[in-house]
Formats: C-alpha cells, structure tokens, sequence
C-alpha cells in the first residue's frame, strides 16, 4: 500500500503583495509574473522546489508569501 502526500502550497497575500518579482527570479520553477509584474504560483511546491520556495517566503521584501505545510 501506498500513501501519497500532498506537497506544501505556497499562497501569495495579496494584500502586501507590491509586484517586486523577487519570488519568480528565485523559484522560476513554480513562479512566474502576470503582465502587470505579480506572481502567479503554477506548481505545488514538492521536494525539489521546496528550497528555492522557502528562500522566496524569505527575501520577499513585502513578506507576502506564505509556505504552508502538507496536509
């Protein structure tokens, strides 16, 4: 039997979000900008995301990224 578990989420608050673009340059892999410059989160973040995730929640300059663990 196998059990599967979901990957942390990474959510964006909007509320202090100020379209930096610091989150997309450092996970590209999961991050990319809209055209007015804020983030779009495309992948739950797994293993081999969760790094550069964690670095984005702590360099975000708004603090408006949030890494969730799994449920």
């Amino acid at each position: 039997m196998t059990t599967q578990t979901r990957g942390s989420t990474l959510s964006v608050d909007w509320l202090r979000c100020d379209g930096h673009g610091v989150c997309a340059e450092l996970a590209p892999e999961i991050i990319t900008l809209d055209d007015w410059g804020y983030p779009i989160v495309h992948h739950e973040v797994n293993a081999a995301t969760e790094r550069v995730a964690r670095k984005a929640v702590e360099l975000c300059p708004a603090l408006a990224l949030r890494l969730s663990p799994p449920r």
